[in-house]
């Protein structure tokens, strides 16, 4: 059965480059070449992977350069990509938070550029997704049935113990916060089309799903806005099992939202993934060849039918 990694990442080598010019990197950077890339699929089994740009993202207070850098990086992942469209499909990212202008990136890189979806970040400069301001882009997303990768950054402010880096809880904890943001202001109610991947198997969402839900209980208002209920908008949505391979974060999810919403993700460059074995989640025996085999690959083909089809995969 074919492998398909929903959550590889991209840095040119110019996008590094203005960064490090700029003194814009606030956290290492790893390595990325083409040929690294090829490896991981190589030594993993990996017939195919969607790529995207992973943090810092593109927005350090400046809009122009905001808009500067979503543009070099999708010409940049769209040229990656046509070097093997049967290997490949690529995620846009926009020069949020302005939202007209992350508007016409988009229908710049879906429709000019032919990439597959966009990546957003958790928060662009303290807004989350879900906020009021960006309801012009998510309509447009859903009138699309756009595939997002919901990618964790940075919360705004200092990290309350700053001796731990951010990845370590911080990550989990932003995507959490956006997809609370996200139900609760109505958002996934209003757009129900978008394909929405969450990263990390959904950060710390599955485990706190019923503390999530039981807000509605306390507010009138968020339950209205919301009618469906938090544990249904989380089952409408897909997980990657990117820097979560393994069983225990795995089976809440699965148990949460159905083995049919998650997806293989490495994560990769930021992975540590093991030099040679099977990257996968070690999810024992009670799953079944089946399953395993629809997390790998067929499942993925929900959000990337394109990239599916070519390593001759259908939807599950």
């Amino acid at each position: 059965m074919a492998r398909i990694d929903a959550h590889a990442h991209i840095l040119p080598e110019d996008y590094r480059a203005e960064l490090e010019r700029r003194e814009l990197i606030t956290f290492p950077l790893p390595a990325w070449l083409p040929e690294l890339l090829d490896g991981l699929m190589e030594r993993h089994d990996i017939d195919a992977a969607v790529i995207s740009l992973s943090p810092p993202g593109v927005f350090f207070g400046d809009q122009g350069l905001a808009d500067d850098l979503a543009r070099l990086v999708n010409e940049r992942t769209a040229e990656h990509v046509r070097t093997a469209p049967d290997r490949f499909a690529g995620l846009a990212v926009l020069p949020l938070p302005d939202a007209d202008r992350a508007l016409a990136e988009l229908r710049f890189a879906l429709d000019d550029l032919g990439l597959e979806g966009v990546t957003l970040l958790s928060n662009v400069a303290g807004t989350y997704l879900g906020d009021p301001a960006w309801d012009p882009l998510f309509d447009e997303l859903d009138r699309r049935g756009a595939y997002v990768l919901l990618h964790p950054t940075i919360a705004p402010g200092p990290p309350p113990l700053p001796q731990h880096p951010v990845w370590l809880y911080e990550f989990p904890f932003d995507t959490t916060r956006a997809l609370a943001n996200l139900i609760y202001t109505g958002t996934l109610e209003r757009c129900p089309n978008v394909r929405l991947q969450v990263s990390h198997l959904g950060g710390t969402a599955p485990f706190l799903a019923h503390r999530i839900a039981s807000l509605a209980a306390r507010d009138p208002d968020d339950a209205a806005r919301a009618p469906a209920g938090a544990l249904e908008y989380l089952r409408r949505l897909y997980y990657d099992t990117g820097l979560s391979n393994h069983d225990l974060p795995a089976r809440p999810t699965i148990d949460l939202v159905g083995a049919e919403r998650v997806v293989f993700g490495t994560d990769w460059p930021y992975a540590a993934l093991p030099a040679g074995g099977d990257p996968a989640p070690d999810l024992g025996d009670g799953l079944g060849d089946g399953v395993r085999a629809r997390i790998d690959g067929a499942n993925a083909a929900a959000l990337v039918p394109r990239l599916a089809a070519a390593v001759g995969l259908a939807a599950a």
